[in-house]
């Protein structure tokens, strides 16, 4: 927050006359200089009009200024007055829990579903929660509070906030880019779920048998077990049983027709996944033309984001009441049912129980430090955009807090939900819960699927379940497209008035790229993105962005400014995290990300060279926008001054860094020769600093056609 230090940031801006206010700024010499304690904890200091603060008192003493004793500007309350936009041209959430709920929307989504509980019992159960509560604490929550108060403290999106430093903004152009790649695919999952949705509403579920144009004789109701004994049946010595007409009427040794055949079973669910949703290839290479049912269903999809995203904040805000609560709703009601059922018991035991010796393994830590970036989110820019809208002196600590936590326990809940039903789904099969339990769209669409057909009323349990996941799937969805929104219209505000052209444009745009997914190798497309395209790139993003705000701005300088906003806190657990623990946390997980490297596969597929390496270039696509920036800025930057001599400039807070209005940068009173409005610059009048001593001076330089003058405040 130190726009306008004393070391000058343009030609003819010298520090000794840093004491300069603008003309029109004279009656409001005052600014937040003079005798601070007089105000209490629970007031602010303004010198404009009280927009939505309440609580004015005018007896808040005098200041020489021109020879005269002139009135302070007032004491206002940091009560906040939802309904009106306290930042008009930006705007910000109309009701108080608008800012909360898309939040936890966005922290909330598909990965505590269906991939949390599939990392719990793969890496020791209940042991890995050491790993991820450790994580959480010290990487996830410091970085969530990080880009969360960023956002809030400079009003700007992931594109503009990065004034403290501005040679860094590539930083914002890499969560971009990131948010572009994840949003492709992740409605492409949003569109499966629609596909089972729309396939739920029926009386017979159309996965629960073989007997289908898309079944396979491995199709499991096709090989059932039989005893062979029946007169003039033949034992074959594949494991097959036959009658004594030929006819094949079984399996009587199944380890045998394994070994024999190669051949094993197939749930109808799997095939009708594999076979009729995804018409799956036998490569990415076979790509076939898009499907017209899963393109119909992206189109929805993006057509849903589109309309809640209409007006930006204004109608996503609205709908999150309903997409954030309602999953709450329904894994509370899909807990009970799984928790009554039989051999529920056995799925959750092997959920929690835990195997510490697994934590010797470094594909635990790693798999618990991925997964605090996959459900939180931060470093895609998404935390930075929603809380660009918030109003400047709204709690951030206490949000941050309540996100992270929610996150947590959501993702903790919804393992005793999902396990419940795969013990119940493992003892309908007759197998441990191991050969049962699956991750990502194999437990959303295979599992799931097979374990609610033994259900009574299937189809009801199908469609709240589907439903569900659309919820969550649309909330993180919104925030990845308004980081896209927010970042582009914070480079180009002219647009802002036509904020729903920019959507629609973008969600076609998005819509196009996505059609690759809907084609026979688009589960292919979708697992090599999803796994480079959210991996390295985001967490080196994350790297450089601590190191900024912590080394080069300062982290103390941060912290103050955070009291700015939300009064005195507590600040040395945060500064620990983010000058040492959260770095260090950082590099030891793309340490043994590289050394543990493992190329993509899917089930039994392993992609060839080609597809391999436009994975590493999808991976590196973001970060890579941080040195081309920064070297365009050096590159433009002021050509009369060296090379070292532009970096030196360009890793200082520019003039416009710190609060976005004016009656809040008259608050900061930590930063010697703070820029209170930089507006003046660009309307050619001279600028005004302030707390550069005790006793303010007030002088007029020429600068722009100002006449020179000096008036002792």
């Amino acid at each position: 927050m130190d726009g306008g230090m004393k070391a000058p940031l343009v030609s003819n801006e010298q520090a000794e006359h840093a004491g300069a206010y603008s003309p029109r700024s004279l009656s409001d010499v005052t600014f937040t200089n003079g005798d601070a304690s007089k105000t209490d904890d629970a007031y602010i200091v303004s010198s404009v009009q009280p927009g939505i603060y309440s609580g004015f008192s005018a007896d808040y003493g005098t200041v020489e200024s021109a020879g005269s004793q002139q009135p302070r500007s007032g004491v206002w309350t940091r009560k906040q007055v939802f309904g009106v936009d306290e930042n008009e041209e930006r705007g910000n959430w109309t009701g108080r829990f608008e800012y909360l709920l898309s939040m936890l929307g966005y922290a909330v989504g598909l990965g505590n579903v269906w991939r949390f509980p599939y990392l719990c019992y793969r890496y020791g159960g209940g042991a890995f929660l050491l790993p991820y509560l450790l994580f959480m604490t010290f990487l996830g929550i410091p970085l969530f509070y990080m880009e969360a108060s960023l956002g809030q403290l400079t009003s700007c999106g992931p594109t503009t906030c990065w004034g403290f430093a501005p040679l860094l903004q590539g930083l914002g152009i890499a969560m971009m880019i990131s948010s572009f790649i994840t949003s492709g695919y992740y409605c492409m999952i949003i569109a499966w779920c629609h596909f089972y949705f729309f396939a739920s509403f029926t009386s017979d579920l159309p996965w629960t048998t073989c007997y289908q144009w898309w079944n396979t004789d491995d199709c499991r109701d096709r090989l059932p077990d039989v005893t062979c004994l029946d007169v003039g049946d033949v034992r074959s010595s594949n494991g097959t049983c036959h009658s004594g007409n030929g006819s094949f009427t079984g399996i009587w040794n199944y380890t045998m027709f394994k070994n024999v055949t190669g051949r094993e079973r197939v749930a109808p669910t799997r095939e009708y996944w594999e076979r009729y949703v995804l018409r799956q290839s036998a490569g990415i290479e076979d790509t076939g033309q898009p499907q017209w049912r899963l393109v119909l269903c992206l189109l929805f999809s993006w057509t849903l984001v589109f309309l809640c995203l209409i007006k930006g904040i204004k109608s996503a805000g609205k709908v999150v009441y309903f997409t954030a609560i309602f999953p709450y709703i329904i894994l509370v009601i899909l807990f009970f049912r799984g928790v009554t059922l039989e051999n529920a018991g056995k799925g959750i035991e092997f959920y929690v129980t835990p195997d510490f010796i697994k934590l010797r393994d470094t594909a635990v830590w790693k798999a618990a430090a991925v997964q605090i970036f996959y459900s939180m989110g931060p470093c895609w820019g998404g935390i930075i955009a929603l809380s660009s809208y918030n109003r400047f002196h709204n709690n951030i600590y206490r949000d941050s807090m309540i996100v992270s936590l929610g996150n947590c326990m959501t993702s903790i809940f919804g393992g005793f939900v999902i396990f419940s039903f795969v013990g119940h789904m493992a003892g309908q099969l007759g197998v441990s819960v191991d050969h049962v339990a699956d991750e990502g769209p194999g437990l959303a669409f295979i599992v799931y699927p097979e374990a609610v057909q033994s259900l009574p009323a299937p189809a009801f349990w199908a469609v709240i379940f589907f439903f569900m996941l659309i919820t969550l799937g649309l909330d993180s969805q919104f925030a990845s497209v308004e980081a896209l929104l927010t970042g582009l219209l914070d480079i180009v505000p002219r647009y802002r008035q036509h904020k729903t052209i920019a959507i629609f444009i973008i969600c076609i745009a998005m819509f196009l790229l996505g059609l690759p997914f809907t084609t026979r190798s688009g589960i292919y497309w979708v697992t090599l993105v999803d796994y480079y395209g959210a991996a390295w790139g985001v967490l080196l993003t994350g790297l450089v962005e601590v190191i900024a705000i912590s080394y080069i701005y300062g982290v103390d300088r941060f912290c103050t400014d955070l009291a700015v906003m939300i009064g005195p806190w507590r600040t040395w657990y945060w500064k620990l995290c983010w000058v040492f623990i959260t770095p260090a946390g950082t590099i030891f997980i793309l340490l043994i990300s590289w050394i543990d490297y493992r190329p993509v596969s899917y089930n039994k597929y392993f992609y060839p060279a080609w597809a391999e390496n436009l994975g590493w270039l999808i991976s590196f696509a973001a970060i890579s926008s941080v040195p081309i920036v920064a070297v365009f800025k050096v590159a433009t930057y002021k050509k009369d001054m060296s090379i070292g001599e532009r970096i030196r400039h360009l890793m200082r807070p520019s003039r416009e860094w710190g609060p976005a209005l004016v009656k809040h940068r008259k608050l900061v009173k930590h930063v010697p020769g703070f820029i209170v409005d930089p507006e003046d610059w660009n309307h050619g009048v001279a600028f005004s600093y302030q707390n550069l001593d005790d006793t303010p001076t007030v002088t007029m330089q020429h600068m722009h056609g100002v006449t020179d003058g000096t008036a002792e405040a």
